[in-house]
């Protein structure tokens, strides 16, 4: 039988369950026997590897590869995945630089295949920090087979912070969200969001974002959400809203209170 999380509540109540418990429960997935083969391999062998081909040709070192950045849906889009990784990303019409979706950019990025100084699978501690990240977004898949709320609200934890503390403008933070679907489905709901509302123009889509955040968060500056705080109120609505759009199975009387009092 496969790792089960833990997750004995729902809503913010459970979020806070799963804060308390996430390292204990991140350590017991790693090791359960089907992850832990997996992460084995992959570290024995990925030095190996020195061609986009070669990564592509391997399933099993190619799913932890893609599981890494949460791009495991991929796995059998190989043509298109080799390209990421093979597109010369100085230029911009590459590929993983045209995408919306950054994922693919960093993983081409972290893996540099098409590095003139040679690809980074072979480097110091690269197999580690590739496992790593494996089995915490593994264990987000497994979360999101109980709870999809908890999900997101974890990705956006390991997420957010890296774009808050990159080399870009303010805008281009803000389209880093948008580009990314788990992180837009997050601030949609927590900022109560139509769904009709990702068809605007960017343009309007960025500025309701910055007057949301300003008016309910206090956030005037994307590097904000670099603040453990910042984050805790963002997910607290997240996690209400979705609570109440969940109906009176979800909806119980810790959650309705809590809900009251944000308002």
């Amino acid at each position: 039988m496969s790792f089960q999380p833990v997750v004995p509540i729902t809503g913010y109540a459970g979020w806070t369950f799963l804060t308390r418990t996430l390292d204990r429960q991140e350590t017991l997935y790693a090791q359960s026997p089907e992850i832990s083969r997996k992460i084995q391999y992959f570290k024995e062998n990925i030095g190996k590897i020195t061609t986009a081909e070669a990564l592509v040709a391997d399933r099993r070192l190619l799913e932890v590869a893609l599981g890494a950045f949460g791009l495991d849906g991929d796995i059998d889009n190989r043509f298109f995945i080799k390209k990421v990784l093979s597109d010369d990303l100085t230029d911009p019409k590459a590929l993983a630089n045209r995408l919306a979706d950054k994922r693919y950019l960093s993983f081409s990025k972290t893996f540099g295949f098409n590095n003139p100084a040679g690809p980074a699978t072979g480097s110091a501690g690269f197999a580690d920090r590739i496992a790593e990240a494996f089995g915490k977004k593994g264990f987000e898949v497994a979360l999101g087979e109980q709870d999809q709320s908890l999900r997101l609200a974890l990705n956006l934890t390991r997420e957010i912070g890296k774009i808050a503390d990159g080399a870009v403008s303010d805008d281009g933070k803000w389209l880093s969200v948008m580009g990314s679907e788990p992180l837009r489905r997050v601030f949609d709901k927590a900022f109560n969001l139509p769904q009709a509302f990702a068809a605007l123009d960017l343009d309007r889509q960025m500025d309701t974002y910055r007057a949301k955040a300003a008016r309910l968060l206090g956030v005037t500056q994307f590097d904000q959400f670099g603040s453990a705080d910042v984050q805790e109120r963002l997910i607290r609505r997240f996690m209400v809203h979705s609570e109440i759009e969940a109906g009176p199975s979800g909806f119980g009387p810790a959650q309705a209170a809590l809900a009251i009092l944000m308002s």
